[in-house]
């Protein structure tokens, strides 16, 4: 899982470092409780939040 939040990108190994269910949700969820936007899945991966260096690289 990829997670861009403001200028930085957070990585997240979902196996077996597992982060607990706080440290996930203070980044996935925004303000108003809901999923950050935008979000999207590629393959096996979770993309989340927008920062334009990831997404140039979703586009190759």
């Amino acid at each position: 899982m990829i997670v861009a939040k403001g200028q930085k990108i957070v990585e997240f190994n979902l196996g077996s470092e597992r982060p607990d269910d706080d440290t996930l949700a203070a980044h996935l969820l925004g303000p108003t409780g809901n999923l950050r936007a935008p979000a999207l899945r590629r393959g096996e991966v979770l993309y989340v939040g927008f920062h334009p260096d990831v997404y140039r690289e979703l586009t190759k």
